[in-house]
């Protein structure tokens, strides 16, 4: 493992699309860009006691923003969906987004 579990995730992210995704068992986080799947597994199942079934990583790259003549841009992060098995659930997105 590269780094400890909570070193890992990040922060959860939470928009109208993954409280949807919620309802099949995928969760989303920011993750660590250098951390690969079989990091975030175990990060995910130690932090929150679940199993999880799958992994799917996005590396999210930087767009271009501009603030009146200043040009610059947004900083890339790496999104991780992650697939639970059936029957499991994380308490900590209960409520959440409501």
């Amino acid at each position: 493992m590269i780094a400890a579990a909570h070193d890992v995730i990040i922060r959860p992210i939470i928009t109208e699309k993954t409280s949807r995704m919620m309802s099949q068992n995928k969760y989303t986080f920011e993750v660590l860009r250098s951390a690969g799947k079989i990091d975030i597994r175990r990060a995910v199942e130690e932090v929150f006691k679940v199993k999880v079934s799958g992994v799917h990583t996005i590396n999210v790259h930087s767009k271009p923003k501009r603030m009146g003549r200043f040009t610059g841009r947004s900083r890339s992060w790496k999104k991780a969906i992650v697939t639970l098995i059936e029957g499991q659930r994380i308490e900590f997105f209960d409520g959440a987004g409501i």
